[in-house]
């Protein structure tokens, strides 16, 4: 556990964000996946163990990313929203921003990076904001963010690093444990650290005998290595853009979602771009949910690492998203990897 002084979230602070941000993210129900085999697990009876999948594909714009921006955008002044909101985002997040910004009336901008998905930033126009793109390194997404800012004024909505992003986020985990109050083990895909961090938060609060596990894309694993080293590394966009997971490309983990993650998260687990894929195939198989890559990496380590995660009975893996472009899922489902 990590001694770090930094603000971490209570509570009481999610169940206010629960309750503020009700009226525009969904609560997503948990499914049962009833997957043939899971290794390096004894899977026993039905009664004895169980898989579940919270359904963030669910949500009104396919992705979590939602409660964050909700639960930031719900608590801005009438004179910001008068200024306009800015985010910079590979494609959910650009989403929240744009789908709570247009529920409050605020302009909306996101910097978006040149290698999104046509199906994300397709969405994202369709929702009102305007697109600002630039190169593929979230460096770049942050510094013409800071320019844009600096030259008309707009507020903004970080992706992840941000206490209210944090504590929407956190509302996830909160719908885990009381839809689910006997849950043992939870996994959460992981980049810059919003929702690991979150859904940590309120799972390890209100059941402190859980584990949650993250889980990343090894071809994008600066997260897991910080974790391991115990500070926050960076990689380059040049590494992290070559995952099949488009929305956990981030090039570091947050600071304060560190902290989170640092206090409340057992450890991180690594998935291979197969083991991704393969995921995707068993997800649409036993619920017929639709996965993007993303959303996919928490069934991966279920399906493969077994051997990695502890004794269960009731686990609940986070499908974060389902905003995949058509062409990418019927290649995966016809297995043309």
């Amino acid at each position: 556990m990590s001694t770090a002084t930094e603000s971490l979230i209570s509570l009481k602070t999610i169940r206010e964000a629960a309750a503020r941000i009700s009226g525009i993210a969904s609560w997503t129900p948990l499914l049962r996946a009833p997957f043939p085999a899971l290794s390096g697990q004894t899977l026993g009876t039905a009664s004895e163990k169980q898989v579940w999948l919270k359904a963030e594909s669910l949500q009104p714009i396919g992705s979590f990313k939602l409660r964050g921006a909700a639960n930031k955008i719900l608590q801005l002044t009438s004179e910001e929203i008068a200024r306009g909101v800015i985010t910079y985002s590979s494609g959910n997040h650009a989403q929240g921003v744009a789908y709570a910004a247009r529920e409050v009336g605020a302009k909306a901008v996101i910097v978006m990076p040149s290698n999104a998905p046509a199906i994300k930033r397709a969405a994202t126009l369709a929702l009102g904001a305007e697109i600002v793109e630039v190169g593929v390194a979230s460096s770049e997404r942050l510094a013409k963010s800071e320019e844009l800012v600096a030259k008309y004024g707009y507020v903004v909505i970080p992706p992840y690093d941000d206490e209210a992003i944090i504590a929407g986020q956190a509302t996830c985990g909160l719908e885990i444990v009381e839809a689910l109050p006997d849950v043992d083990l939870v996994l959460s895909p992981v980049s810059g650290g919003g929702l690991l961090s979150g859904v940590s938060a309120a799972v390890r609060q209100l059941r402190p005998g859980a584990v949650v596990i993250g889980v990343e894309p090894e071809l994008a694993g600066d997260t897991a290595e910080s974790f391991a080293k115990g500070e926050i590394v960076t990689w380059g966009a040049e590494l992290t853009s070559r995952t099949i997971a488009d929305g956990l490309r981030t090039q570091s983990v947050g600071v304060r979602n560190f902290a989170h993650i640092q206090t409340f998260v057992d450890r991180i687990i690594l998935v291979t771009e197969a083991e991704i894929r393969a995921a995707m195939r068993a997800i649409v198989a036993t619920t017929r949910l639709v996965p993007e890559p993303s959303g996919a990496v928490t069934t991966a380590a279920l399906l493969f690492h077994g051997h990695e995660l502890p004794e269960y009975r009731q686990a609940v893996a986070i499908v974060s998203g389902g905003n995949v472009a058509p062409e990418m899922l019927a290649d995966v489902l016809l297995e043309r990897d």
